[in-house]
């Protein structure tokens, strides 16, 4: 199990403590070690003295200082993940984090239980460096291909949740919640968790609309075939589901399909349905239309 090191801010939480301390006793009651930063010439200092698996940044700095920081870093140790925490993000900054590998990225506000989660994993994942691979990156087109493990599911949930930053809040997460369920399915169904497999997913921001485009590895799965995830049958019980799933080992839920279609406006699939566009609307400014 790495040792986290996770460097001071000053942000404080709902108990009136420091968002890195906050975080650190979550870590703590898992038994993880953990020790802390007072700044990042600090933070230097202890990975020149001892090993580091993983760092989690301050709140209070930017990105961009953050991805500066875990260049020098990485000079030291060069295996190091990096969770980074920054006050606010631009898709530059998102792309950039992508490029450098950086394990996740998260800005206000912060889930606290999220954080110390992809901290644990971190630290305890040995498999994790060629996960996310970046195939074409700008802003308003970005496309990667990743790993088939859980993980990387929630990795990349991250850096989608900053790129869409800037979408109306509603539009936002419903795309989020369709993206997440159709990436969990794709890998899961097209790929049985195998983490030799991959899948290629693309975000596209236009004026108008926003689209995910995600492919599977496998030979694509036809909706009405399914038995785990029905969607048009609504005579299903979902404590049954449930239990057939756990039969067969799968993992909880199995009604993704059912619920990114609920979220977006157009879900379509290819003929054998191993490529899924996920689209939604965006209402245009009435004064931007004018100008």
């Amino acid at each position: 199990m790495s040792r986290i090191l996770i460097i001071g801010d000053q942000l404080l939480t709902m108990g009136a403590e420091p968002l890195s301390r906050e975080i650190g006793a979550k870590l703590t009651a898992q038994e993880l070690p953990v020790e802390y930063a007072a700044g990042h010439a600090d933070a230097l200092l202890r990975m020149q003295m001892r090993s580091f698996g993983v760092v989690i940044t301050s709140c209070d700095s930017e990105l961009a200082e953050d991805l500066a920081l875990l260049t020098e870093l990485r000079a030291i140790r060069p295996g190091l993940k990096c969770i980074v925490l920054a006050r606010q993000s631009t898709p530059d900054d998102v792309i950039a984090a992508l490029r450098a590998r950086v394990f996740a990225c998260c800005t206000p506000p912060f889930d606290i239980n999220e954080i110390a989660y992809l901290a644990a994993s971190a630290a305890s994942d040995s498999q994790w460096r060629d996960d996310i691979q970046v195939l074409s990156a700008k802003p308003g087109w970005v496309s990667v291909r990743v790993n088939c493990r859980l993980i990387n599911a929630e990795r990349l949930m991250t850096f989608a949740k900053e790129l869409s930053v800037q979408l109306p809040e509603d539009a936002r997460g419903d795309m989020l919640q369709a993206l997440r369920e159709i990436l969990l399915n794709a890998m899961e169904h097209g790929a049985a968790f195998n983490p030799d497999q991959m899948v290629e997913v693309t975000a596209v921001r236009t004026a108008r609309t926003c689209v995910f485009y995600i492919q599977d590895p496998g030979a694509g799965f036809r909706r009405e075939s399914v038995l785990h995830a029905p969607l048009d049958n609504k005579e299903v019980d979902p404590l049954a589901q449930i239990e057939q799933r756990e039969k067969v080992g799968m993992r909880a839920g199995g009604f993704g399909l059912l619920m990114a279609s609920g979220t977006v406006d157009e879900l379509i699939y290819s003929e054998i349905g191993n490529e899924v566009l996920l689209i939604k609307y965006i209402d245009s400014n009435p004064d931007a239309d004018r100008a």
